[in-house]
């Protein structure tokens, strides 16, 4: 997630610099063709340019706004982790009773193997939903796009020690035969709720919690299969392609013909017109593709970019406000934003 104000010259070349020298040597090509050669017949008259870009316009714009819902839905989606993960880890700290048969160490040592086993649960649902798919940008690494999102994601990796210690928190958190069972499941997370609910049922067979207060806890671990379903829908369905496809082709369209039609305009000031006609050329292009990347990478927010959701600061959010009801007191240090950016 980008958290400086307004986005600094560096993160905006580093989004559209290669397409900005594309554009660039088109427009000044075509110039150059125009004023030297007198290649007039190439020209188009500007309305039709208008009306391609124009309608480019609508299109880019749906497409950005079905980004952005999808980019808030899975924040919102970590929003509820949130909270429903301090409601229930309190309730496992208030629910008991006064069973003698239980030793209190017995079961306050569950009640935090819990608690623990939760936070696993937190980083291993952040690390599934890391692993790009064959439609995210980080995956084409056939092309030279793709090359550069991999190098992106390298470099936000190097500016977070945190990034990829996912198994060092696993084996932190989980007991060791817990901890070897990680490959063995396709689904970990998963794995990892159905493993709270059986404990759970363990401390209401034990009269350690009441039937109430189980069902209680259990609708918690609902929620968190809910989120979790939610979040793999938005991950496992891209964006429909028809939509975000044509969007991109048309947009290449438009920006190739720009040109043609802008050109001939600025003509008609003369021949310093001609130049003049270079950098407009430029900037109508360049806001077109800026608004097509802008939407095209908001499309997917667990894509382990900078455009992302900062799951590894809410996962340590939730981190810290566990183990502080856990009654600890060597906490991890919360995310900073690097660079502009927080993952």
């Amino acid at each position: 997630m980008i958290t400086t104000k307004y986005v600094n010259y560096k993160q905006v070349l580093n989004l559209s610099g290669f397409h900005l020298i594309l554009i660039s040597i088109w427009c000044t090509l075509i110039a150059v063709l125009f004023y030297f050669f007198n290649w007039q017949w190439m020209t188009i008259p500007w309305v039709p340019v208008a009306l391609i870009g124009t309608a480019e316009a609508f299109l880019v714009g749906f497409k950005n706004n079905q980004a952005y819902d999808r980019l808030w839905e899975a924040r919102k989606i970590w929003g509820g982790i949130v909270n429903s993960s301090r409601s229930f880890a309190s309730m496992v700290y208030a629910f008991d009773t006064k069973n003698e048969e239980i030793g209190v160490f017995d079961l306050e040592d569950r009640k935090r193997r819990i608690v623990y086993r939760h936070i696993a649960w937190l980083y291993t649902f952040r690390e599934q939903l890391l692993v790009p798919t064959e439609w995210e940008h980080i995956s084409t690494e056939n092309n030279k796009f793709g090359n550069i999102n991999l190098r992106r994601n390298r470099l936000i990796k190097a500016g977070f020690p945190d990034y990829g210690r996912a198994p060092i928190f696993l084996h932190k958190y989980l007991s060791e035969e817990e901890y070897e069972l990680k490959n063995d499941y396709k689904n970990f997370a998963t794995y990892l709720v159905a493993q709270q609910a059986k404990d759970i049922n363990e401390l209401k067979n034990m009269n350690a919690i009441t039937e109430f207060n189980q069902t209680q806890l259990q609708n918690s671990l609902n929620e968190f299969y809910n989120f979790q379903g939610q979040a793999e829908r938005i991950k496992k369905f891209p964006s429909p392609r028809q939509f975000a496809s044509t969007a991109f082709v048309f947009n290449i369209l438009f920006i190739m013909l720009l040109p043609l039609g802008l050109v001939n305009e600025f003509a008609k000031l003369g021949d310093w017109g001609i130049w003049t006609s270079i950098p407009f050329c430029i900037i109508i292009g360049w806001i077109y593709i800026i608004m097509e990347l802008v939407g095209d990478y908001s499309e997917n927010p667990f894509a382990g970019l900078m455009f992302d959701v900062p799951m590894l600061s809410i996962c340590r959010t939730i981190e810290i406000d566990l183990l502080q009801m856990s009654g600890e007191t060597d906490l991890p240090d919360p995310i900073a934003s690097k660079n502009g950016v927080l993952v």
